[in-house]
């Protein structure tokens, strides 16, 4: 219900209710004005867009202390959520003043000291906080639709691979009870977080397998036990030498805490775990290697030997195919590849399988 009513002092007085019955009001000095206003209103109610008027005073980091909450998150996801909301520079500015230029000067401020990734990571958590205000109706458009954000390199410019002897180097400059970790992260694909969480009864010795169960993380103060990052837990066929090596560890050293960590710690740090993995690399001479390019190293000798994406996927702990290809396509082969495999098996065939090839065509 809506009207338009002309006041003693020359005003005209526009006025609707809201689906919950609240009335709402403004006054215009012309008629044509309240009546603009008025169809925009019943415009925005019918599509969807309509936004009480009383949310504009309404700010991103009001909304995000209630929203936040609800939200089904890993403690890791809250953290870097928190972390991405505190540093905006609109946080406190009403929905109603909400511009298009706070977030671009917000991006713009970004980069004189953090990395590419890590502002698109930061636009991505408040994106998310702005887009359910959109849906709730208290907010009528995410300023940050459509922003243009810094460009990241791409992983195959950005990516180290360490070679198979700078692997064994730093397995041989490494303490021992670290090779486990090692020998996890390069031969099963393992995070440093799951490897961290790995228990002996993980292990299935006869089947050659190791199940992923767990992960550790390093938080404020304590360490955290979580499930694996989402779609991440599974079991990865490993071969005997990697049994055997494990089954040398505990041999050797025995399994540590009441649940048997294969890694001394209760539970084991990752953040511990890898100074000492840079320590060994420091010792072997190898620079610019990380925990996590032990888990590239083993995704890259699984493409090498021709698995495909699902395959990979699977043993990498990947949600999907997709994500795998958008990581390693550089390193799967493809069609030019293949192309030249198949001209180079002609060629070695040999004249005598050539003439055959000849004889058979010609019979045909």
């Amino acid at each position: 219900m809506a009207s338009i009513r002309q006041r003693t002092n020359g005003s005209w007085r526009a006025r609707y209710r809201d689906d919950e019955g609240k009335e709402h009001a403004r006054h215009f000095p012309r008629k044509r004005d309240a009546q603009d206003w008025l169809d925009g209103i019943a415009s925005s109610r019918r599509t969807g867009t309509y936004v009480d008027p009383s949310s504009s005073r309404l700010t991103l980091q009001a909304f995000y202390a209630d929203w936040a909450p609800r939200q089904v998150w890993a403690t890791g996801t809250r953290i870097a959520a928190d972390r991405a909301v505190s540093s905006c520079d609109f946080a406190a500015v009403p929905f109603g003043k909400l511009r298009r230029s706070h977030a671009e000067a917000w991006v713009k401020a970004m980069q004189t000291e953090l990395a590419a990734s890590t502002i698109r990571t930061r636009v991505k958590y408040v994106r998310g906080a702005l887009r359910s205000a959109v849906l709730d109706h208290v907010l009528s458009e995410d300023p940050t639709d459509g922003l243009k954000l810094p460009a990241v390199r791409k992983l195959e410019h950005t990516m180290r691979i360490p070679t198979p002897s700078e692997v064994v180097a730093i397995r041989a400059a490494a303490e021992p009870f670290l090779w486990p970790l090692l020998d996890l992260m390069a031969y099963a694909g393992l995070r440093i977080g799951e490897a961290s969480g790995t228990q002996v009864g993980d292990i299935d010795w006869m089947r050659r397998s190791v199940h992923v169960a767990r992960q550790v993380q390093n938080r404020p103060g304590a360490r955290e036990i979580c499930p694996p990052k989402h779609g991440s837990e599974r079991t990865v066929p490993v071969p005997s030498a990697l049994t055997e090596r494990l089954a040398e560890a505990v041999s050797d050293l025995g399994a540590f805490g009441a649940e048997g960590w294969l890694l001394p710690g209760d539970p084991p740090s990752p953040n511990a775990l890898r100074r000492w993995f840079e320590k060994a690399c420091l010792a072997a001479g190898v620079t610019g290697v990380s925990p996590h390019d032990f888990r590239h190293f083993y995704a890259s000798g699984l493409i090498r030997s021709g698995l495909d994406a699902v395959s990979v996927a699977r043993a990498m702990g990947h949600a999907s195919p997709t994500i795998t290809l958008s990581i390693y396509a550089h390193l799967f082969p493809d069609a030019a590849d293949r192309t030249r495999a198949a001209a180079a098996e002609l060629m070695a065939a040999g004249p005598d399988s050539a003439d055959d090839l000849r004889t058979t065509v010609a019979g045909a």
